[in-house]
């Protein structure tokens, strides 16, 4: 399941990366970025990660 991070709203916090460091990173531009797709496994702290993010700028995609 891909996820996207809206690199315009994204303030940079890492929250998103410290609730699950195996679906989100910061990338060069100190932004957050889903840099894989979520699995059965990982699947409710991505879900954590987007009710947590500040600004909302992390969605499920389609």
């Amino acid at each position: 399941m891909k996820i996207k991070v809206d690199q315009n709203l994204c303030i940079g916090c890492g929250l998103c990366c410290g609730i699950c460091n195996e679906v989100f990173r910061m990338n060069e531009h100190e932004k957050a970025e889903a840099y894989q797709p979520a699995n059965d496994d990982n699947q409710s702290a991505v879900q954590d990660a987007i009710d947590s993010c500040p600004v909302s700028a992390i969605a499920w995609e389609d």
